[in-house]
């Protein structure tokens, strides 16, 4: 049970990264880019994960009585949250302006961008 959770994290990154070299559409390749890094979620919770462990609110737990989940782990998955919607809408934000310029959104047909 401990493997399953790095297989998921592994299959949604991979299903991702073939979508988005396989993609003819650029703003398929933005939702390939964000199915890729969903699976950056995936892994963090499972590296944060512990079996029988509470929340890390210790208002009524002794220090040490029973484990807790690592709450840097859960802080570093929101902040992955965070970035991943930023990232996701600034990507769609240039693909906008692409074909606002170009009339297109493959990328094969803007050759006026090859150098």
């Amino acid at each position: 049970m401990d493997v399953f959770a790095y297989l998921v994290a592994a299959w949604v990154f991979l299903a991702g990264c073939y979508g988005l070299a396989t993609s003819r559409n650029l703003i398929h390749a933005v939702g390939c880019l964000a199915v890729c890094q969903s699976a950056t979620y995936v892994l963090l919770l499972a590296v944060g994960y512990r079996d029988g462990a509470t929340a890390p609110v210790f208002s009524d737990l002794k220090p040490g009585s029973r484990p807790v989940v690592d709450p840097v782990v859960q802080a570093l998955a929101l902040t992955d949250v965070v970035v991943g919607a930023t990232v996701t809408a600034l990507l769609l934000a240039l693909v906008v302006q692409i074909s606002k310029r170009h009339g297109t959104v493959d990328p094969d047909e803007l050759s006026e961008l090859r150098g």
